[in-house]
């Protein structure tokens, strides 16, 4: 009798009970202007990351993980799309730079997302997920007539808390209230923005963590500028830069560094939260950046950072906590980009490839389980036909080799990442066959995905840039 009762019980159980039993939840964690360097696990010294470091302890970190662009907003639409910011011709940050007088005209490119592709969000949403977006969104026209179709609710999002056309805090007080944020609390006068967003992620898992399995995409605000944080961490990390041995010549900033520990601090609540919840067990958490720090001591000692075209503008920390399936504490050195995640959630989930959407990523689930040490690819690309730090630019990384082609003048630069990854000897002159494959492969790719490509400026004016530098 008794177990028949157990079994009436079992039926009684709510169906969208059952589905959060059986599919996965998710917790993408996206970092802003987030260095190679900056967390502890990545061997930062002065920032402290205890929180980070126990996550990457819990599952794998990659040591060659990608943006897909050294900038934000093509990053952050090749994640959505598991497609290179070539192929959706979303190639720069919006609204990017104006160089009327550059030797090259900036072709024409997209400053909102398609609403005809499948994005993640909606891929899950369609599988009985719930999606929820908080923080940076980036990836809406500004003063466009269709503005009001563009946020993350029309992406496949049942919530968006914080997501706007904003690149950066721009609301009365940046990072402290009131923040002018689409449905975030302003809070209280000195509240922190990194912190009233976490607020909002851990009500969000509260309210909806039991009902139905969930993706919970969280894109901080920091670590952007402007730079500032709350003035106790401010003068804590003023104290450690006095007495600090800094031998790796790290970016000693006191308000970035309180920026970092308020980064870590949320990502310390968020997995709390999920312990006692008690779905921790059934989670995968992720955690990346959208592209290098905006400083050359942010990056671990790689040669750049953000908006340049060498491995500090876009190499990023890479971090994936699957319990029960990724061995805790271990380490992959095969390189994965940012497009790769759409496939490998639904791989995860136990869903069927949108191979007609995530064109260019690929599953990553062989290497999280160690079922295999390399993927069916050896290629990753990237296409910056914008002025910026750098010049307008495409690379092309092919095992151990990247490749960097500068369109203004064709100058080419040809690395061996493996023997020197701080970029440092260009052997485009001493490996000419080498050079010459790769170049071609990169041609090819880009005709392939029908990159938008710069043409000669007919109001080009070389004496207008000489004279800027003077001033």
């Amino acid at each position: 009798m008794l177990n028949v009762l157990k079994f009436i019980v079992f039926l009684s159980l709510p169906i969208t009970l059952c589905a959060a039993e059986s599919k996965p939840n998710f917790v993408f964690l996206l970092v802003d202007d987030l260095g190679w360097g900056d967390f502890g696990c990545y061997g930062a010294e002065f920032y402290e990351t205890p929180n980070i470091d126990k996550l990457a302890n819990q599952g794998m970190l990659f040591s060659n993980g990608y943006a897909a662009c050294t900038v934000c907003s093509p990053s952050r639409a090749a994640i959505l799309s598991g497609c290179y910011p070539a192929r959706l011709h979303l190639t720069d940050w919006i609204t990017g730079h104006k160089r009327p007088y550059a030797k090259l005209s900036v072709p024409e490119w997209s400053t909102k997302l398609d609403p005809q592709r499948v994005l993640l969000p909606e891929a899950l949403k369609q599988a009985g997920y719930a999606t929820a977006f908080l923080g940076k969104w980036h990836l809406m026209p500004i003063g466009q007539p269709d503005f009001d179709e563009h946020y993350p609710t029309s992406h496949g999002f049942d919530v968006n808390i914080g997501g706007r056309e904003w690149g950066q805090p721009k609301g009365p007080g940046r990072y402290f209230s009131p923040f002018g944020m689409p449905n975030l609390d302003d809070g209280e006068t000195g509240d922190f923005l990194t912190d009233k967003l976490t607020d909002a992620a851990v009500d969000y898992l509260d309210q909806t963590s039991r009902e139905q399995p969930f993706l919970m995409y969280f894109a901080y605000y920091t670590l952007h500028g402007p730079i500032m944080a709350p003035p106790e961490l401010v003068a804590k990390y003023k104290t450690k830069a006095k007495d600090f041995s800094n031998e790796k010549d790290e970016f000693l900033n006191p308000a970035r560094a309180g920026m970092v520990e308020k980064l870590d601090d949320s990502v310390g609540r968020i997995m709390t939260k999920l312990d006692e919840l008690g779905i921790a067990d059934n989670t995968v958490v992720i955690l990346t950046g959208d592209n290098g720090g905006d400083h050359d001591k942010t990056t671990g000692g790689l040669r750049d950072f953000k908006a340049y075209s060498h491995e500090g503008g876009v190499r990023e920390p890479f971090v994936v906590k699957w319990p029960g399936k990724t061995r805790a504490g271990s380490t992959c050195d095969v390189p994965v980009i940012g497009t790769d995640f759409y496939p490998t959630i639904l791989d995860i989930a136990g869903l069927a490839p949108r191979r007609d959407q995530h064109l260019d990523g690929v599953s990553i689930v062989p290497l999280l389980t160690d079922s295999a040490t390399t993927l069916n690819r050896d290629t990753l690309y990237w296409h910056y036909p914008h002025y910026h730090r750098t010049n307008p630019y495409g690379a092309i990384r092919d095992g151990d080799w990247k490749l960097i082609e500068f369109f203004e003048d064709g100058k080419l630069e040809l690395y061996n990442l493996k023997e020197d990854p701080k970029e440092t000897q260009n052997l485009a002159s001493i490996q000419p066959e080498k050079t010459q494959e790769l170049l071609r492969n990169l041609k090819k790719w880009r005709r392939s995905v029908d990159a938008q490509m710069m043409t000669d400026n007919p109001d080009h004016d070389p004496g207008i840039g000489k004279r800027k530098k003077k001033k």
